[in-house]
């Protein structure tokens, strides 16, 4: 975390991934068909305290929102659900602030978050253990 943080005076975006940089940042897996997963996390991107809907495009599984930083910055959110066959997905998640500077981790800190719920919510359909 304190790596990240220190890395974030320069860098202003954090995504999740097969092989992440830093820990917790893995690709989430359910056992779920893609359109069953995309509504799920459509519907804990609703009820997120301070994340912001902005759109959606359910034919290729993405779900942009957006949150307002305690600086005022805007932290842009992309959720990713892809289809790996008939009964199980996955999401991905990339968080970009505007701006110039960096982000200190706060984009680090706002995906670890959002796993946690996603994680909590969905517990009873994970594929994959999280890391």
């Amino acid at each position: 975390m304190l790596k990240r943080t220190l890395i974030g005076i320069f860098r202003s975006f954090e995504t999740t991934s097969e092989n992440p940089k830093y820990p917790g940042l893995n690709s989430r897996h359910f056992k779920l068909p893609k359109d069953k997963l995309w509504e799920e996390i459509l519907a804990i991107v609703k009820k997120y305290p301070g994340l912001k809907l902005v759109h959606d495009v359910k034919s290729v599984g993405e779900i942009l929102a957006e949150k307002r930083t305690a600086t005022g910055r805007i932290q842009d959110v992309t959720f990713t659900v892809v289809e790996i066959n008939p009964v199980k997905s996955a999401v991905d998640i990339y968080s970009a602030s505007r701006g110039s500077l960096g982000d200190l981790g706060s984009n680090y800190r706002l995906i670890l978050n959002l796993l946690k719920e996603i994680d909590r919510k969905l517990k009873d359909y994970a594929d994959k253990p999280s890391l």
